[in-house]
């Protein structure tokens, strides 16, 4: 039997799943009528957003779900909010198998479409807030949504795509086009009682980052509760907290802790737009005991004066869950040497969702690991013919887990070997068991007859005290056929040149490994999730 196709029920098949649910507090008394209700809820609406909140809502209705700018909203009020969504919804003609497009930053409409769209057995399309125009353009004609739902501020962006139906889910100016239908005029005007659950369950459907062409879309079913345990195995949420997402939710990391949120019946917290300094104020101010970030806020945090980052002491906060890209240089000790060692790096993809933790622990050991696979969690480092390769050794990275999506919605699929899918990286194991990713596999280049990862080069010249953030990419040389050329963003009031940097990547590095060019940038292109877009660095 394929190893992927064990996993699904090994979090209930072991004592391991109870013991995790149990140390969380998702496994604690409730009355028999209160479990009944909701095992009926779940068992009518699944275990997506439309079944998590209204269990929610069941359970701890006056509880705090949500905070935002606008203020807060309670698990009674969400669930309410999203039934008259989902009845005006449906008078637009969205229905069973249909998909509704998300064009929202982290606020509460993102949250009342994904639930409503839920509720009538859709599937919600999540479109990055940093798309530009023809991105847009391509991927809505390619997945045909019935309704795009969006912020005022893509208005002009969206017109492009003038066939769809539109409705703003947040208005910015005192007269919005009186054309184009709100979301809270909706949520207003319709009834906000039960109705009958779909015979369909929705599915969520995340874009890849689009870093070298179209996104493409990858569809992924609800998750389980399995899911939730191999998280919850090495990174220690509890119940009831008070959680802070400031990535965006419209990626793959930030959903997955509103997912969280409903089985752990945490209050959210979010802002519209990350600031380095107003995050921490929140953090502080909303008694977060959580904050959820891609490396990127990490660094903008970071790079604040530390006068700045002294009056945040922030006590509080017991994990600082950080996915979407590599960690650079010593990003991982400059943080938990200010704010404590509560920094949790995943490892995953759009496609394989999670691959393996580092914990504080393996951060203080190895801060450029990857850390291990989680509980229910298969990691395989293969080479080129499908084989494992010896500990120590790279290869190919394939993951197992309970959240492999099901292949691109315009067609085509990862490699998939035993049940395992790829990647797309490369990657070895150490002698303690720990992940370290080099790199994407299609980033390789072969300098002097060597193999030569960015990623290497990058973490070098991220150590240097000068350096803010570095990328690197693969052009020709006449003396190697191949040698990396650097772009390089500086810390502000730093001064070196091109053969310090150069100087001290020899210092660190093998000879081959020396960029061929380092480029100074005012700061790197990145899209929303944070990640460097590469093919314009390539185009300079």
């Amino acid at each position: 039997m394929p190893i992927a196709t064990t996993l699904l029920t090994r979090a209930t098949a072991t004592g391991t799943g109870l013991k995790v649910l149990g140390r969380t507090g998702i496994v604690r008394p409730y009355s028999p009528v209160a479990l009944a209700r909701v095992g009926k809820a779940v068992k009518e609406w699944g275990t997506g957003p439309a079944g998590g909140f209204t269990a929610m809502a069941l359970l701890t209705p006056q509880q705090v779900a949500i905070v935002d700018e606008l203020g807060e909203l309670t698990c009674l009020e969400v669930h309410q909010r999203s039934n008259a969504l989902a009845r005006a919804l449906a008078e637009r003609g969205v229905g069973e198998g249909d998909s509704v497009a998300v064009m929202c930053r982290n606020h509460r409409g993102f949250v009342d479409v994904s639930i409503a769209v839920s509720k009538l057995g859709a599937d919600v399309l999540y479109l990055n807030t940093a798309f530009a125009g023809p991105q847009l353009v391509d991927v809505l004609e390619r997945e045909q949504p019935r309704v795009v739902v969006h912020d005022e501020e893509f208005t002009e962006l969206l017109a492009q795509a003038h066939s769809r139906r539109r409705i703003i889910a947040w208005t910015d100016s005192d007269q919005p086009d009186p054309d184009v239908e709100t979301l809270e005029a909706l949520i207003a005007d319709h009834a906000s009682d039960d109705h009958e659950p779909p015979r369909r369950r929705g599915r969520i459907v995340i874009l890849t980052s689009g870093t070298t062409g179209t996104p493409k879309g990858a569809p992924r079913n609800e998750a389980g509760i399995e899911a939730a345990v191999a998280l919850l195995s090495r990174m220690p949420l509890r119940r009831g907290w008070r959680t802070h997402i400031a990535a965006p939710l419209f990626h793959t990391w930030g959903f997955a802790h509103l997912a969280l949120a409903m089985l752990l019946g945490s209050t959210v917290v979010l802002r519209r737009r990350f600031d380095a300094e107003e995050c921490l104020r929140t953090a502080r101010a909303e008694r977060c005991d959580s904050l959820v970030v891609i490396p990127v806020m990490l660094q903008r945090i970071l790079a604040l004066p530390e006068e700045t980052l002294h009056q945040y002491d922030l006590p509080r906060l017991k994990v600082v869950a950080c996915s979407g890209s590599a960690l650079p240089g010593d990003l991982a000790l400059d943080w938990m040497d200010h704010f404590g060692d509560n920094l949790y790096n995943i490892y995953g993809s759009t496609e394989v969702a999670y691959a393996s933790i580092a914990t504080p622990e393996d951060l203080r050991a190895a801060p450029d690991s990857a850390g291990k696979p989680p509980f229910a969690t298969v990691v395989k480092i293969l080479d080129p013919e499908g084989r494992p390769v010896p500990d120590g050794e790279p290869g190919r990275i394939f993951v197992g887990n309970g959240l492999l999506f099901e292949g691109y919605t315009g067609g085509g699929h990862k490699e998939v070997v035993d049940g395992l899918m790829s990647s797309g990286d490369v990657g070895r194991f150490d002698a303690d068991g720990r992940l370290f990713v080099e790199g994407r596999d299609d980033e390789m280049i072969v300098s002097g007859g060597e193999n030569v990862f960015p990623k290497e080069v990058e973490d070098c010249l991220a150590r240097h005290e000068a350096v803010d953030e570095v990328a690197a990419i693969g052009v020709d040389d006449a003396d190697y056929g191949k040698r990396l050329k650097a772009f390089v963003a500086l810390r502000p009031g730093a001064q070196v040149t091109e053969d310090d940097l150069k100087a001290w990547v020899k210092q660190n590095l093998a000879r081959y490994k020396v960029p061929r060019e380092i480029v100074f940038l005012p700061e790197l292109p990145r899209n929303a999730t944070g990640k460097v877009l590469k093919r314009e660095l390539a185009e300079q």
